[in-house]
């Protein structure tokens, strides 16, 4: 049991030497996330349209 307690122990001290983002860095780096995620969806979406429609005309055919 002392072991866990240890465990939790060093977490502890490891969190508090962590370097936490300031909020201006933050908003940076959540715009720049969901920036990333909108445009892959967009391009995502794009793909699977036009593989969908290659594979209806090829059946098409």
């Amino acid at each position: 049991m002392s072991s866990i307690t240890q465990f939790f122990r060093n977490v502890g001290t490891e969190m508090r030497k962590v370097s936490w983002p300031k909020r201006k860095e933050l908003v940076g780096y959540t715009i720049t996330v969901i920036t990333t995620v909108v445009i892959l969806a967009i391009f995502f979406a794009l793909v699977d349209q036009v593989i969908s429609r290659s594979i209806r005309f090829i059946l098409d055919l």
